[in-house]
């Protein structure tokens, strides 16, 4: 299975969550809403879920094996970190253009 796409959906600077990505597979089958958290070590994906209980969620799709999971969040985070580059360079043309 390959990862196909990456678009970031959404990107915050508030709070612990930094964005959310959709995820397509093989040009065939795409996954929405992940995640993209700040965690204590760094950041990290969490995949898409449902509240199942009292306070308790259950991913809603997620990867079977760790070389995937790996494969994954780097693909997402690095998607990521080009659109905040984008997102910057954006702001930085449009303050220019203010002037």
């Amino acid at each position: 299975m390959e990862i196909t796409d990456v678009r970031v959906r959404k990107l915050s600077e508030e709070g612990k969550m930094r964005g959310i990505v959709s995820v397509t597979f093989d040009n065939a089958f795409v996954v929405h809403d992940i995640k993209i958290i700040e965690g204590q070590s760094g950041l990290f994906i969490a995949m898409p879920s449902r509240k199942v209980g009292e306070g308790e969620f259950r991913d809603i799709a997620h990867p079977i094996n760790s070389e995937m999971r790996k494969s994954l969040q780097d693909d997402i985070l690095r998607a990521y970190e080009e659109a905040k580059v984008r997102m910057e360079v954006e702001e930085d043309e449009d303050y220019v253009e203010q002037e």
